[in-house]
């Protein structure tokens, strides 16, 4: 029976394997070390204003979803930073759950908003869909590598 709860930080590493393991898959297929996950998911817990829930089935953790919120001057709002579900748990509605809490709980929260960054293609554009989400028009993404 899965199980969402608040994360927890005594669960770190776990995370870290999650998320490297999953983004090292389809759709991204970024070649993540799970130290360098673990340090990059730290780094969002430490956050002020960090919020996240767990999944766990038989007390293993099996997804989490973690992202930080900030004011604007029109509200405060919700950036999905990470969602994350074990590849080999991967379809069983576990990222469902996990949108669903977080939805509900950042909304009663106060929230106005909630953002995220997602692959263009593939089938998470529909996932996020479904909940609303929809490409922003007024807003673009822009990059600057540096390298030397």
């Amino acid at each position: 029976m899965f199980e969402i709860k608040a994360i927890n930080k005594a669960h770190i590493t776990e995370y870290g394997d999650i998320y490297a393991r999953a983004f090292s898959g389809e759709p991204w297929n970024d070649p993540w070390k799970v130290e360098d996950a673990v340090v990059h998911v730290r780094e969002l817990l430490e956050s002020g204003q960090s919020y996240g829930l767990e999944c766990l089935l038989d007390r293993k953790v099996v997804g989490f979803i973690l992202g930080t919120s900030m004011l604007f001057h029109y509200g405060r709002t919700f950036e999905i930073n990470d969602l994350a579900v074990d590849p080999v748990y991967q379809r069983r509605g576990i990222a469902k759950m996990l949108m669903d809490r977080c939805l509900a709980d950042v909304k009663e929260q106060g929230m106005v908003g909630v953002h995220l960054i997602t692959a263009g293609e593939g089938i998470l554009p529909a996932f996020y869909e479904r909940y609303g989400f929809k490409k922003e028009n007024e807003v673009i993404l822009m990059g600057l590598e540096l390298k030397d």
